[in-house]
């Protein structure tokens, strides 16, 4: 299989292979300005006002730079003004790299503000003190410690009397430890304390939480013992920490200890944010450390007392649960709840019922679902739609109309999508009588079908095999019972049609009745038809209908071409499959990582790893960069054919290329040394 030929060229000793001529311009364009890549046009007014105003008119000018940061929200014009009047002289302070700093940060664009940053420093242009901290404030945002940690350090560099503040530097270290680098953070602890800094009680719990996180329990109370001593006293969320180490570790004994301890002082605290934050930090390591048990007992006797309120204290505990998957237990706190007369939140109950939905627990979700409605719970379209998927799942579709009556009732709801929702939830199991019910209850109740409405009717009787009741449903669409048809219905026949070997019907209402309708068929209708030929085997049937679409115009995309692909190598078509590539989609350069994965499965099923394998390899020498999965694919089929030396082969040559094997090479490659290899 021929590729495009690559130019090679011996730069310095070294032979690079790809486009010269695109390097060459990529390395030109590093000597312009960044503002260049992003910058906009300005109008004609903005360009004569500029260019009558003097560059020594730094008010102007600031106020002008801050406006178009702060009020307008460009900062690319912003950048691109900067640019033009320095050639002119103007020389940015303060104020302008403040502005330019915010206005990048707010429009999320963390690594260029880091980057402006830095060259400001470079050049001399550093703020005071405090503007420093605000903007390193804003860095941190970024969740990038490394990059903030870099700016930082320039600034000391450039001013060794510049010191982060307290805030900044226990937010640092807080980041060190959500990437699991306590000792970093540690780290700067210790420059903390030389630069004058006296670590308060955030500090000392920030980094006892980063040792507890990689299990590095005696780290963390040592940091705990040199607390105490520097006469800090340990508040409530100081010790929730410590006691999510001693969970980790399964001491149970020493845990209950520690947290008859954390409930005194909780008691103690003054501050209600500090204990809800205690609180929070507890129940979540309970049940992320599988002691459901206990967050039960919690929720009977309220230990904590009136130092975290209940209302809050059951809302953690539910969302807590159901962040674990635990929604039947999260039910079970909801029981307590209403036992004592509190009445959970819309969010937490709707969470409820969506997680016991999704694992199967849909009896205990319409029965919760039953006990809201006498509270004023209103479930959110989202859970109504997978409730309802659940239940016809199970193939209890009375319940399934229960609960779109449910939703029907409330006020101000769009009728006709709730019956969408439950008409598409239909079609999942084979109940063709209740999609006809449905349509003819909403013409009883004034609720008149929309084309969504109709189409999912006609995708339900096509998954059904029941084609002529789509058909009849089409039929008085285009006779004017119901709206007009449009091309997502005829594509639905089409699929419908195919799907039972109706080949010559399906083409008919491709070229002939769309058309006489009004409509040209797009890629989308060509490509289910092109996708059903080849299922049914009729691949030159398939080719003809590919180049009837060429020639009126309609341009393939990337799905085209890999279920043309994938088709012909089924078909055993493998030298037109070749072809096809070489003439049609590699100059069309509409190619992605679904065609590549589609070919060299292709080629792999048919015997040919070493040509799929070279096909790969010539595909990165072209500058193109396939994903892992087409590695798989490659890694896969050698463990299948007992060749572990040629998997790793592939392993090395997929590093090389700059990708990380996610979980799928790792679950491959341990299936070959389970079977044994050559």
């Amino acid at each position: 299989m021929k590729l495009l030929t690559c130019t090679r060229k011996t730069i310095n000793g070294v032979q690079f292979r790809g486009r010269i001529q695109e390097l060459q311009l990529l390395s030109a364009a590093n000597t312009l300005p960044l503002a260049f890549f992003f910058s906009t046009q300005s109008t004609p007014n903005q360009q004569h006002e500029e260019g009558e105003e003097s560059i020594i008119n730094r008010v102007f000018w600031t106020r002008k730079i801050h406006t178009l940061c702060i009020r307008d929200r460009n900062v690319d014009e912003a950048l691109r003004l900067l640019d033009k009047i320095r050639l002119r002289g103007y020389s940015p302070d303060s104020l302008n790299l403040s502005s330019i700093i915010h206005a990048l940060c707010d429009a999320n664009r963390f690594s260029e503000a880091h980057h402006r940053f830095l060259l400001s420093i470079d050049s001399q242009c550093v703020p005071d003190q405090r503007t420093c901290n605000v903007l390193i404030a804003r860095l941190l945002d970024s969740r990038t410690p490394h990059a903030t940690l870099h700016v930082i350090r320039s600034l000391i560099a450039v001013r060794p009397e510049f010191v982060p503040s307290l805030i900044n530097y226990n937010r640092l270290m807080h980041h060190l430890c959500l990437f699991s680098q306590p000792t970093e953070g540690h780290g700067l602890f210790f420059d903390m304390r030389r630069r004058g800094h006296c670590p308060n009680a955030v500090s000392y719990t920030t980094l006892m939480d980063g040792y507890c996180k990689i299990g590095e329990e005696a780290s963390a109370w040592k940091l705990f013992d040199e607390m105490l001593e520097s006469g800090l006293v340990p508040n409530s969320l100081t010790y929730s920490v410590l006691l999510k180490g001693v969970l980790c570790k399964r001491d149970v004994e020493r845990g209950r200890e520690l947290m008859r301890q954390l409930w005194q002082k909780m008691m103690d605290e003054n501050d209600p944010s500090v204990n809800n934050a205690a609180f929070a930090n507890l129940v979540d390591s309970l049940c992320k450390e599988g002691f459901f048990q206990e967050v039960f007992r919690i929720a009977e006797d309220m230990p904590q007392g009136k130092s975290v309120s209940e209302e809050f204290a059951y809302g953690q505990m539910i969302d807590s649960l159901c962040r674990c998957g635990r929604n039947h237990g999260a039910s079970r706190i909801v029981y307590v709840m209403r036992k004592r007369g509190f009445v959970p939140s819309l969010v937490s109950y709707n969470n409820i019922i969506h997680g016991l939905s999704k694992e199967g627990g849909c009896m205990r979700a319409y029965q919760l679902l039953k006990e809201g409605v006498k509270f004023g719970f209103i479930m959110s379209e989202h859970t109504y739609k997978v409730l309802l998927e659940a239940l016809c799942r199970d193939t209890d579709i009375c319940k399934a109309r229960e609960v779109m009556q449910l939703m029907l009732n409330r006020e101000g709801v769009d009728r006709t999508r709730i019956y969408n929702i439950y008409l598409r939830a239909v079609c999942l199991v084979n109940n063709p009588t209740e999609l006809l019910n449905v349509l003819v209850f909403m013409l009883q109740t004034q609720c008149q079908p929309d084309v969504i409405t109709l189409n999912t009717v006609i995708n339900g009787f096509c998954k059904m095999g029941r084609v002529e009741e789509a058909l009849k449903v089409l039929d008085d669409m285009v006779m004017g019972k119901f709206c007009a048809p449009d091309s997502v219905t005829y594509t639905t026949v089409i699929c419908g049609l195919l799907n039972l070997g109706r080949t010559e019907e399906a083409l008919d209402v491709l070229q002939q009745v769309m058309p006489k309708k009004g409509f040209k068929p797009g890629v989308v209708t060509y490509n289910a038809v092109l996708r059903g030929l080849f299922k049914l085997q009729q691949a030159n049937v398939a080719m003809e209908v590919f180049n009837r679409m060429v020639g009126d115009g309609i341009a393939a995309d990337s799905v085209t071409y890999s279920i043309i692909i994938d088709g012909l190598f089924k078909s055993d078509q493998i030298d037109e499959a070749k072809r096809f590539w070489d003439d049609v989609i590699w100059p069309s350069r509409v190619h992605d990582n679904f065609v590549y994965a589609a070919i060299l499965k292709g080629l792999c099923l048919s015997g040919k790893l070493n040509e799929a394998c070279d096909f790969l390899y010539e595909l990165v020498d072209c500058g193109v960069s396939p994903n892992v999965v087409s590695y798989n694919i490659l890694i896969d089929h050698a463990c299948k054919l007992g060749l572990k030396k040629g998997a790793y082969t592939i392993l090395r040559e997929m590093r090389k290329n700059g990708l990380t094997p996610d979980a799928v090479t790792w679950r491959i490659l341990h299936k070959l040394h389970g079977n044994g290899g050559k």
